[in-house]
């Protein structure tokens, strides 16, 4: 049974998440105000000390977080990536499935390695030059877009938020992913793009001759692109191997920003405003919150109550959490859910239970609920507006029709491939 200092802290948790779904308040300064009440209760309490409350944070996740979002920022700003996504277009021919299935799998490439945020908005400038100059429905594209950019990106430890949280907490490396997930992943774009076209095919439009251009003529400064191309691969080739040198993903992270800011020319501090601080604080305030829910005994509380509707089964344990964590991505930030998940999923390791099965289930839980509505994530949202920018408005219900379909097709095909792959 939850005792009255259990509850308060649920309390505080819940109130937490309604400030940020209800959009009350922003992410970030939701998650400072519940940090904040949980702080001055347990500390009140005696639940925990100020050395504890600072513990609570896991400074690796935002180290690895902040590496990242640096790294990427500054190749994103050479024009690497806009090159690569204007030459899948171009090839395209003027036909408009080509262009389509283009599209989709640019899109999941390219969020493997930007924010989702930056890959939509990189993608959206894209296609909506594309769908002007060939006079096509800009929403099959836009829309398809945002969910391959959701969908993107779920096998790797770098590849979400959510997966670099769970990926510290787990243990699991940049390897351990691909090996887990990468299969399920592939499949999942080609399941997802072909559902999509099946969905959108009256709409595509017909074939038409494609203007003449050159993507890599829009490029000024050519050493500029070859350099950030040497960042990538450098990064991609470190995150590799770095378990051999017996040092963290979140060292790598930052030294390949740190190399990036060297090699590449680009403004610093113009890098630097440009990183996503939002979710950086969202993270450090919500670690207090779950911390204070670990204290309280809410984490071992809720692990137990998963056992208990599993019935001590390990297959029924993943596919809730599958389930579980993919429903709450619909409605709270898919980044909350993996820091709610990871400590109560940490908690069973002790239960002779198949580790990897569980922390597969929630990378891919946490990822594929973020495209089921126009609400569910950052990514669905700037779609909706690259639309309107288009003079284009999609309902809530049109947007879903989409959303809500690919999801359940891919939560179907991830419990199958769960099954197959841990040999249930």
């Amino acid at each position: 049974m939850l005792n009255s200092i259990g509850i308060i802290y649920i309390g505080i948790y819940l109130l937490t998440l309604l400030l940020a779904s209800a959009e009350l308040t922003s992410l970030s300064v939701a998650a400072l105000i519940g940090a904040l009440l949980s702080t001055l209760f347990g500390l009140t309490c005696g639940i925990f000390t100020p050395d504890e409350v600072i513990g609570f944070i896991d400074f690796r996740v935002i180290l690895l977080l902040v590496g990242v979002m640096i790294t990427f920022e500054v190749v994103e700003r050479s024009g690497l990536f806009r090159v690569l996504a204007l030459y899948a277009i171009k090839y395209s021919r003027g036909d408009p499935r080509i262009l389509f299935f283009s599209i989709c799998f640019v899109s999941a490439a390219v969020s493997l390695f930007l924010s989702d945020v930056t890959a939509i908005l990189l993608i959206a400038a894209a296609a909506g030059t594309i769908a002007r100059i060939m006079d096509y429905d800009p929403v099959p594209y836009f829309v398809s877009a945002a969910i391959m950019i959701n969908l993107g990106g779920t096998s790797t430890l770098i590849g979400s938020t959510s997966n670099m949280i769970i990926g510290m907490a787990s243990g699991l490396n940049f390897v351990d992913f691909l090996n887990f997930l990468a299969l399920c992943e592939i499949a999942l774009w080609i399941l997802t793009s072909l559902t999509l076209y099946l969905l959108y095919k009256p709409k595509l439009g017909e074939k038409k001759t494609p203007p003449t251009y050159d993507p890599w003529g829009e490029i000024k400064d050519k050493k500029t692109v070859y350099k950030a191309g040497f960042i990538i691969v450098l990064f991609l080739l470190l995150f590799l191997l770095y378990e051999k040198w017996n040092v963290g993903p979140e060292i790598i992270a930052f030294l390949c920003a740190i190399l990036a800011l060297l090699v590449v020319d680009v403004d610093a501090g113009t890098v630097f405003r440009q990183i996503d601080w939002e979710t950086i604080f969202f993270i450090g305030g919500f670690f207090i919150i779950i911390g204070g829910l670990e204290k309280a005994g809410i984490l071992r509380f809720l692990s137990k109550a998963v056992l208990n509707m599993a019935h001590g089964n390990q297959f029924i344990a993943a596919l809730l959490t599958l389930w579980s964590s993919a429903l709450l991505s619909v409605f709270v930030s898919n980044i909350a859910v993996a820091l709610t998940y990871t400590p109560i999923i940490g908690i069973m390791k002790d239960l002779n239970l198949n580790m990897n099965y569980l922390w597969s289930a929630l990378v891919l839980g946490t990822n594929l609920g973020g495209a089921a509505t126009p609400v569910s994530g950052a990514v669905c949202v700037l779609a909706i507006g690259a639309l309107k920018e288009e003079n284009v408005n999609l309902s809530f219900m049109e947007f879903s029709k989409a959303g809500a379909l690919t999801t359940i097709v891919q939560l179907l095909f991830a419990s199958l491939y769960l099954i197959l792959k841990f040999g249930m």
